[in-house]
């Protein structure tokens, strides 16, 4: 004695967009999130002169297909010249560090880890 049930497949497909509508939102708001930490934390790291070079710090996230990218950066010509290593310069300010971008998000590597974590979480 079988019973005919009708709209299981209309309901699963509804189920599987929710899905992913929720887990595509926590994955960006993770990435965010760890943007956030990493460019804090590269900015206590910036040297300061002018405040030109901290003040264009900016974050952008990609959504390509299941990928998403997060990337922090900044728009001053010269950042290239102060973050690269091989360019001897003295800083006034005693936090400044070369690779600033780099340290920073590898100081905070746990931090993100845990927000990421968090924000996964169901």
């Amino acid at each position: 004695m079988g019973v005919k049930v009708k709209g299981v497949s209309a309901a699963q497909a509804r189920l599987d967009a929710v899905v992913d509508n929720i887990v595509s939102r926590k994955a960006l708001r993770a990435i965010h999130s760890a943007l956030l930490l990493g460019g804090a934390q590269a900015a206590v790291y910036t040297p300061i002169d002018t405040s030109n070079l901290i003040n264009s710090q900016y974050r952008d996230v990609f959504m390509s297909g299941t990928r998403i990218t997060g990337r922090v950066g900044y728009s001053a010509n010269y950042a290239v010249y102060v973050h690269d290593p091989d360019i001897r310069q003295n800083f006034t300010r005693t936090t400044a560090k070369k690779e600033f971008l780099t340290k920073g998000f590898d100081d905070m590597r746990e931090q993100i880890a845990a927000v990421v974590k968090k924000e996964l979480s169901l």
